[in-house]
C-alpha cells in the first residue's frame, strides 16, 4: 500500500475524531484498522503501516475494519477505540444470536447485483436497511448490463425500492466508463464499502478502483450465482483519492438491532400503518387496516408489504434473542464476582 505524503485527511479523519483526543493524548498515534487478524491488527497513519496489538479486554471481534484507534507508538498496542461516524453490523453466522461488526466510518456502501437472476429485490432492500440503520448512503450498483437487453428496467426496479437509496448505477464491470460512474462517491477522504453477492463482478470494480487486479471466479449459468473471491475484509486506498472496504460476498444477510433501517427504507407503509383503525393492527386483513386497503386498491404491491412484515419480524426475533443473551451474560457475570467474593472473605470466627 503506497502511503507516500499521506494525511490523517486523506484516511478519512475529521473534527468528529479530532474533537475526542484529550489534551493528555497528544503523543500517541491515531491510526485507521486496515486489516484485522485474531491476536493483532493493521494500522495506517501519516507515517505508515504500524502492526499493533490488542490490549487486555480488547477483542478483534470488538473492533472493524476502517476503525481509527489511539495507539501507543512505544509498544505498538492499541490504548482506545475512537466512536464512529457509522458502523456496518449483522447477525453473525451460526445458531448464536450475536452482532457481528462489518466495517466502520463508512460514507457510502455500493450494492451490488446484476441485472440477471441474481436481481432480487428482497436481497436489496436488507442491504438498504443495513445502510441506513448505519447511517451509510446505500448507492445499488447493476453489473452486466451491457449482457441485458433491459437494464433500464432493471434500474427502475432498483430505484423504486425506496427514495432513501443514494443513487442507482447500471454498468459493465469491465468497462473503463466503469469506474467513472462510481467516482462521484470516491473523492478525497471518502470511505466506500462493496458488498453484495459473488460472481456479480464486484472484484472486478474494487480491483479498478484500487489500480490491482483482484482474483475473480466465473458464476454458475443456472442460477447466475458466483464463488466467493474475497475472503477477508479490508480498507484500501484508491489512487485518485479516498478508501475502499471490499468485503466478502454474502448471500445470506441476517439484521440485527435494525428497526430504524427498516423503518426508514419503508417509511412510506409506516406512515400509512399509523392510520390504521386499531393501534395494535398486525395488517393480516383486520378491518379497517390501511395498509390492506392500498392493497385492494391496487396502490400497494402485496409482495412488498410481505417483505416489510418479514424484515420486522426477523428484526424484533434476533434483537430480543440478543438482548437475552445480554442479560444472562449479565447475570452470569455478577453469579461470578459473587463467587469470587466470597471465596476472598475471611472465615468466620
Amino acid at each position: 500500500m503506497k502511503t507516500a505524503s499521506l494525511t490523517l485527511a486523506d484516511l478519512g479523519w475529521s473534527d468528529h475524531f479530532a474533537r475526542q483526543i484529550a489534551a493528555d493524548e497528544a503523543e500517541q498515534l491515531p491510526l485507521r484498522l486496515i486489516g484485522i487478524e485474531r491476536s493483532r491488527a493493521s494500522g495506517l497513519g501519516a507515517a505508515g503501516t504500524l502492526t499493533l496489538h490488542f490490549p487486555p479486554g480488547l477483542s478483534s471481534g470488538a473492533v472493524a475494519v476502517g476503525d481509527w484507534v489511539l495507539a501507543d507508538p512505544a509498544t505498538a498496542r492499541i490504548l482506545r477505540v475512537l466512536a464512529r461516524r457509522s458502523l456496518l453490523t449483522r447477525k453473525a453466522a451460526g445458531v448464536e444470536v450475536r452482532a457481528q461488526l462489518i466495517a466502520a466510518n463508512v460514507d457510502t456502501l455500493f450494492i451490488v447485483s446484476s441485472c440477471n437472476a441474481d436481481f432480487n429485490p428482497a436481497r436489496l432492500e436488507r442491504y438498504v436497511a443495513l445502510a441506513l440503520e448505519a447511517g451509510v448512503a446505500p448507492v445499488i450498483v447493476l453489473t452486466k448490463a451491457d449482457l441485458c437487453a433491459d437494464a433500464a428496467g432493471y434500474a427502475a426496479r432498483a430505484r423504486a425500492l425506496s427514495p432513501h437509496v443514494a443513487g442507482v448505477v447500471a454498468l459493465d464491470a469491465k468497462a473503463p466508463a466503469a469506474l467513472v460512474a462510481l467516482h462521484p462517491w470516491c473523492g478525497p477522504g471518502q470511505t466506500v464499502a462493496f458488498a453484495g453477492s459473488s460472481g456479480v463482478g464486484k472484484s472486478t470494480l474494487v480491483g479498478g478502483l484500487i489500480g490491482q487486479r483482484l482474483a475473480t471466479a466465473a458464476i454458475r449459468e443456472d442460477d447466475a450465482k458466483g464463488r466467493h473471491t474475497t475472503t477477508a475484509r479490508a480498507l484500501h486506498l484508491m489512487p485518485g483519492g479516498g478508501l475502499l472496504i471490499d468485503m466478502p460476498g454474502m448471500r445470506e444477510l441476517a439484521l440485527i438491532d435494525a428497526a430504524e433501517g427498516i423503518a426508514e427504507l419503508f417509511d412510506d407503509l409506516e406512515a400509512l400503518a399509523a392510520t390504521c383503525r386499531y393501534r395494535d393492527c398486525a395488517h393480516a386483513g383486520e378491518p379497517g387496516c390501511a395498509l390492506a386497503a392500498e392493497v385492494k386498491a391496487g396502490r400497494l404491491d402485496p409482495a412488498r408489504l410481505e417483505r416489510w412484515q418479514k424484515l420486522r419480524r426477523e428484526d424484533r426475533a434476533t434483537s430480543a434473542s440478543q438482548h437475552e443473551a445480554r442479560r444472562k451474560d449479565r447475570a452470569f457475570g455478577r453469579m461470578v464476582k459473587a463467587a469470587k467474593r466470597l471465596k476472598s472473605a475471611p472465615p468466620p470466627d
